[in-house]
C-alpha cells in the first residue's frame, strides 16, 4: 500500500534520477526555473506621460495591491487599521516609499480606462496612448464620462516596456 507521502518521495526519485539520466535535464530545470516572466503584472499610479525622442515614457509610482488575509495584515501592520478588524472592500493599496519608475510605452499599447458608459458591469472603455497622456494631464479630450480619473493601473511589463495598462476599479 503506498501512502501520500509514499507517492511524494517516489515522484521525487523518478524526477532525480531523470535529471541525473538526462545529459543537461537538471541545467535546463535550473535554466527554467531562473529565468525571469517574459510578462509581469504591476500595479501602479501614472504619474506622468510624455513623449522624448520620438517614442512615449510613462512614470509610475508603484504600489502592492492586497486582498484578503495579506491585505488586512499589511493594513495593520501600517497602522491604517486595529489588528483583527476588515479592510474597506477587502482590499488595501500598500504604497510605502512613491518613487518612480520609468517604462517605455509603445503608440500601439492597449489602454483602458473606466468610463461611466462603456463596455462591462464596471465599464471600460479603450483609448489610445496619446489619449491617456492627456487624461493624466487631467483632461478628458473626447469627454469620455471618466468614472475614475486618478485611479492606478494594472501595467503588463515586458522589461522596461509597459504592453498595456488597464484601470483598475476602486470601490
Amino acid at each position: 500500500m503506498t501512502t501520500k507521502g509514499g507517492t511524494v518521495k517516489h515522484a521525487l526519485i523518478l524526477a532525480a534520477a531523470a535529471c541525473v539520466a538526462i545529459p543537461g535535464a537538471g541545467a535546463a530545470l535550473r535554466a527554467e526555473t531562473a529565468r525571469s516572466p517574459r510578462v509581469v503584472p504591476l500595479y501602479a499610479h501614472v504619474k506622468s506621460l510624455h513623449r522624448s525622442n520620438g517614442r512615449w515614457l510613462v512614470r509610475v509610482d508603484p504600489a502592492l495591491w492586497l486582498t484578503g488575509l495579506t491585505a488586512r495584515r499589511a493594513a495593520a501592520e501600517d497602522g491604517a487599521i486595529r489588528p483583527g478588524e476588515p479592510v474597506a472592500n477587502d482590499y488595501y493599496v500598500r504604497d510605502g516609499d512613491h518613487r518612480l519608475l520609468t517604462y517605455r510605452l509603445p503608440a500601439s499599447a492597449r489602454v483602458t480606462v473606466l468610463t461611466r458608459h462603456g463596455q462591462g458591469t464596471i465599464p471600460t472603455t479603450t483609448i489610445d496612448v496619446a489619449e491617456l497622456a492627456q487624461i493624466v494631464q487631467g483632461r478628458d479630450p473626447k469627454h469620455r464620462g471618466l468614472l475614475e480619473p486618478k485611479a492606478g493601473y494594472w501595467l503588463r511589463v515586458s522589461s522596461d516596456t509597459a504592453v498595456s495598462l488597464d484601470q483598475q476599479y476602486q470601490p
